[in-house]
């Protein structure tokens, strides 16, 4: 019989497994068990690991008969019923008090329906976003747990030990009960679908009006990384630009076909901000780039249509790098603002206290979207709990004011040559909408009474009215209009 001396275990031993399970190891105070499906993976890790001390399981029997109570195991298989049938597979090994966490991408309302149904058999249910990608699973990720307050008690100093460290803190905190750490995350990768579109967005400019190879922008985006946009996107995007390709010796990104793929999380941040009435209009068009790109029977069908664009001269191009440098930075804030109003909006909807300033510290290594700039949203919601949108910070107030002037002239300039910027446009019109005195919005609530009764409010009186279309056209209280 397995004794009980490991204090946490790892399902699912493909590599973010594998390399969880190896920095848990490597940490001091922690004995990993391990199962996998096919022991073949298991016997491999074992092999090629000796260093970790593994404690090997060959069924669930075992592997929870190998773990000290109360029991704790993280799952990493792929999202959907692999899942639910490793949940479904522990709850009949485990007993009340024990932990299960799920570390894959789970979308967060699977997260809140298991969690539920598990808690039922008295065992803990904790969703767990993970960010790091594989290298951060192995050298220390960003983690976004959500869950009980009993089972983070057990999970904190586990976590704490292999998430990466920031300022000396590390990049994990409890974000919530139930499906909340899940929903985090989800945000996290919206957030990092619009940055990736940003800089894309940034190169493409750079490249094609300012006529610059991938060399010269690799140095460009090397030099941005030692300022305010310093990010590990930013400083991968030079190394990725950097690339020569062995076989043709052109530019990597050359003979990359120019089709974006994409897991899911995008899209689910876009349709969970459209349920929670949330504008996340960079986020969006950031998803639907890689749609439109992905579409190359449309693309080519439509290669020979009319531009009617005008040839962009610039005569100073060290001031245009500055303009879409600007351009960049501002549009990554409205990122950023956009993401947090949809934490913001979830908590509020599910019932989750979510601090948003430790979500940014915990963003701050580790994760795909680990930036410079984070403190300063942390520095944020400390000075303002209570801040209504991010964007309004006196920071980043002060940015976008900045840089203003450059982001106009190259979303005209981008419009008039015919070169699209869906994201970096997108997100200078949500910033003027958000400051306009007034909007549109009057005029299409106005269409809304005339074909369907839909009333509106008026700027000068309480109540809502009507406007009776279809008879006198005279106005009544909607009181009286049913």
């Amino acid at each position: 019989m397995t004794q009980p001396t490991a204090n946490i275990g790892v399902v699912g031993l493909a590599v973010m497994g594998s390399n969880l399970a190896r920095n848990l190891a490597s940490r001091e105070g922690n004995t990993v068990a391990v199962y996998n499906r096919s022991y073949e993976k298991t016997e491999t890790l074992l092999t090629e690991h000796p260093e970790a001390g593994f404690v090997a399981t060959q069924d669930y029997a075992e592997f929870a008969a190998a773990l000290q109570k109360p029991r704790t195991a993280i799952i990493m298989v792929q999202a959907g019923r692999g899942t639910d049938a490793v949940i479904d597979a522990l709850t009949e090994v485990f007993e009340p008090g024990d932990i299960i966490v799920d570390g894959g991408n789970a979308l967060f309302t699977d997260t809140i329906r298991r969690e539920k149904a598990v808690r039922e058999t008295g065992i803990n249910f904790v969703g767990a976003g993970i960010s790091g990608g594989e290298e951060g699973a192995l050298l220390g990720p960003s983690i976004m747990p959500g869950g009980s307050a009993e089972a983070w008690v057990t999970l904190k100093p586990i976590l704490e030990s292999i998430a990466a460290v920031a300022e000396g803190e590390p990049c994990v905190t409890h974000i919530g009960t139930d499906g909340a750490g899940h929903f985090v995350k989800m945000i996290h990768n919206g957030i990092e679908y619009a940055d990736m579109q940003l800089i894309a967005e940034g190169y493409d400019l750079l490249r094609r009006v300012g006529g610059l190879d991938p060399a010269e922008i690799a140095d460009i985006f090397a030099e941005w990384n030692t300022g305010e946009l310093e990010s590990y996107l930013i400083e991968i995007t030079a190394e990725v630009l950097r690339q020569v390709d062995a076989e043709t010796g052109k530019p990597l990104v050359d003979v990359i076909l120019d089709q974006a793929g994409a897991k899911g999380t995008g899209a689910w941040t876009v349709k969970s901000a459209l349920d929670l009435g949330v504008p996340v209009s960079g986020i969006a068009e950031a998803v639907f780039a890689r749609s439109l790109s992905s579409k190359p029977a449309q693309r080519t069908a439509s290669s020979g249509m009319p531009a009617g664009a005008e040839e962009w001269q610039v005569t100073d191009r060290d001031s245009f790098i500055e303009d879409v440098r600007r351009a960049l930075f501002a549009s990554k804030i409205v990122a950023y603002s956009q993401g947090f109003d949809a934490i913001v909006a979830g908590a509020e909807e599910f019932g989750w206290s979510i601090e948003k300033g430790d979500i940014a510290k915990i963003w701050r290594a580790g994760c795909i979207i680990r930036a410079r700039f984070l403190n300063r949203i942390t520095e944020a919601y400390a000075e303002q709990p209570d801040l209504v949108a991010l964007l309004t910070a006196p920071y980043f107030a002060d940015a976008v004011g900045g840089a203003l002037p450059s982001w106009r002239r190259v979303v005209a300039g981008a419009a008039l040559a015919g070169i699209p910027t869906p994201a970096f446009a997108s997100s200078l019109s949500y910033y003027d909408g958000l400051r306009a005195d007034r909007l549109p919005a009057a005029l299409i609530q106005g269409q809304r009474d005339f074909f369907g009764a839909h009333t509106y409010k008026r700027v000068d009186k309480d109540g809502t009215f009507h406007t009776l279309w279809s008879g006198d056209r005279t106005e009544v209280s909607a009181a009286d209009a049913h």
